[in-house]
Formats: C-alpha cells, structure tokens, sequence
C-alpha cells in the first residue's frame, strides 16, 4: 500500500456532523481545516443550492473532484462533502491523504437535523426523508469500506465527537507505528 498522510479525513452522510467536527477538531489540534464543500463554493462564488441550481450537480462534483486534488498532503482537518466518495478517484485520494474517519448517526437523528436546514439541493423533493433513505442506501457502502473509523454521532456533542476521533486515530496509528 501507498503511504498515507497525515491528515483526518472526516466523511459520512450530510448531517452526520462533519463540518461542526471539523472545526472542533482543528481548533483542538491547531491543525488547518480543509473543507471540500468551502472550497467549492470560493471557486464558484456561491451556495451549494446556488452552484446545483445554476451548474448542475455534475459541475458541482468536478468541482468537489477539484478541490479534494487540492487538498494539500500535510497534517489537517479534511472535511468533504457527502457525495465526494460516489467518484473511485476520490475513494482512492482520501485513504492517501490520512486516517479517514466515517461519522454516522441514526437516521430519525440524520433526519431531524436535515430538516433544520432546508436548502439541501439533493433534498428538495416530494419526499425528502424517502430521498434520505434512498441516497443513504447508495452511500454507506462507500463511507463504511473507506473508512479506518467509524464513530456515531447521535447522542454526542461536537467536542465529544472531536475527543472519540483523536482518541481512536491515536490508538490506530500507535499500533501502525509498532509494526
């Protein structure tokens, strides 16, 4: 296997936590914050419902493919989209840039937090928590056969997620060391 970097990459369904956690975790390490769904809205100067709305979803994804290329191989947060791993390239890009940890939470939770914010393009639909499950149906695979971590962020609050994900990552990469 190809080295892998430094970094955390944070993955997993929308709602899951990933951009809250990422902060939490930056801010925790004092590490730089790479967030893939920031970075796409810069190149295209605005919202996600804004880019998918004008673009498309397939611009949205080659900007989302571009972005995580441009993720620089050092010791960082990596915060990606949702979406990111539908593409193999970006399943092979994340396990090289580091430990990738997969955040999940129950679907009534995933659910609950999605209607909060209601401008998921994806979303907009007859039957949002049908199209939840359906997209969720696709997805899991993907984030569970990435993922080095899986920690469940139902019941925790932020900086406990942060805490859960440095204590693993920790622990993983004592026993790679010991190798």
């Amino acid at each position: 296997m190809a080295q892998r970097g430094s970094a955390i990459v944070l993955i997993g369904f929308m709602g899951s936590g990933k951009s809250s956690v990422g902060r939490a975790l930056a801010r925790r390490t004092g590490l730089p914050r790479f967030d893939t769904d920031q970075m796409v809205m810069r190149h295209f100067g605005g919202s996600i419902a804004d880019i998918f709305a004008s673009c498309g979803e397939a611009a949205f994804r080659a900007g989302e493919d571009e972005a995580l290329r441009n993720v620089p191989s050092c010791p960082a947060i990596v915060v990606t989209g949702g979406g990111i791993l539908l593409s193999p390239t970006n399943r092979e890009i994340v396990r090289r840039l580091g430990l990738v940890v997969n955040l999940v939470a129950d679907f009534e939770i995933l659910v609950e937090r999605l209607q909060r914010r209601s401008t998921r393009p994806l979303l907009q639909t007859q039957d949002p928590r049908a199209t939840t499950l359906d997209l969720l149906r696709i997805r899991q695979p993907l984030y569970k056969a990435a993922a080095d971590v899986t920690v469940d962020t139902s019941a925790l609050t932020h900086d406990e997620v942060a805490s859960e994900i440095l204590r693993r990552t920790e622990e993983i990469r004592f026993h790679e060391n010991r190798r």
